[in-house]
């Protein structure tokens, strides 16, 4: 069965997706009255972004190659990378949901069901992780890209499940599919990308790999969104890499759909696979090697029990 793909759960969608990203936009707004160091975007944050998001159109998706890239050069913190990922790609994530919800008619309930569980799983997370202290960041966003790697591997080597060809879930495929996304709008507030997970899920679940898109992208259109107003109110994102995000992400996604049809992604794939997994291995490193204040505590207590 076909559903329409002007039904009225679909504008029910892009109706909150406009209302959230106003809101978005006026939260960035104000922020910039609060935020600590309004830095100008560089050369390398845009060209990240337009890289990034090229291939997160074409369903790679752009979490765990920027954080890859964000720790390769040092900048931003990693504390402030979370916020950083889900502000700075918010609008090329608006771009691809008004894209992909009207051109593949997925059904429609089980779309709004799963980006509402989504955004309600952001918004309580990135409360939680707004007050994270800087160690545990970066030991969820370690484990988050190891995470990405090994869904990298499994897409390369074409071991993901086919899925069926319903575009609809039923009974207690449904309910499933809902709570796990559910789980998966929480974690993106870590920085793990949802789009890899939601489409193995889908696809274990039966849904015809095709319908995963829209249901993948409107998830990333309204969690980031909500997850972006959370860290507004905290400070904790970096203000020039969100703004080069944006600015060259939104030109990526615009030629990714032009070139859809014509690009070979599997060397793509294992140059990102590369890339994440040594990001992975420094954010690990980073969060297990120990503080300088904790070093000189130590060296302090040796030297009184002299």
């Amino acid at each position: 069965m076909n559903w329409p793909h002007w039904s009225l759960p679909a504008l029910g969608l892009l109706a909150a997706l406009v209302i959230i990203n106003i809101l978005f936009l006026i939260g960035w707004l104000q922020a910039r009255h609060t935020h600590p160091n309004r830095d100008r975007p560089t050369i390398g944050d845009i060209v990240i972004g337009f890289v990034t998001d090229f291939f997160d159109a074409l369903g790679i998706g752009s979490f765990a190659p920027t954080t890859a890239l964000f720790k390769l050069r040092g900048r931003p913190a990693d504390e402030l990378i979370p916020g950083t990922l889900n502000i700075g790609h918010n609008a090329s994530a608006f771009v691809e949901t008004a894209i992909f919800v009207t051109v593949v008619a997925v059904d429609p309930i089980l779309l709004v069901a799963m980006v509402g569980s989504a955004t309600l799983g952001a918004w309580m997370g990135a409360g939680t992780v707004s007050r994270l202290p800087r160690r545990s960041i970066q030991l969820f966003m370690g484990a988050a890209l190891l995470i990405a790697a090994g869904f990298f591997v499994v897409a390369i080597l074409g071991e993901h499940p086919e899925g069926g060809a319903s575009m609809s879930l039923t009974g207690w495929r449904f309910y499933v599919a809902v709570a796990v996304n559910f789980i998966l709008g929480a974690l993106m507030s870590v920085g793990i990308g949802a789009y890899a997970p939601c489409m193995v899920l889908l696809s274990l679940l039966g849904l015809n790999p095709i319908g995963a898109y829209p249901i993948m992208m409107g998830t990333c259109g309204l969690v980031q969104p909500a997850a972006g107003l959370r860290f507004f109110k905290t400070g904790r994102f970096a203000w020039g890499p969100s703004l080069g995000l944006t600015m060259g992400g939104v030109c990526g996604v615009v030629v990714a759909i032009f070139l859809f049809k014509k690009l070979s992604l599997t060397a793509v794939r294992w140059l990102v696979l590369v890339v994440v997994a040594y990001a992975a291995i420094s954010m690990l490193r980073s969060a297990l090697r120990p503080r300088a204040g904790a070093t000189e505590q130590a060296a302090t207590a040796r030297a009184d029990g002299l």
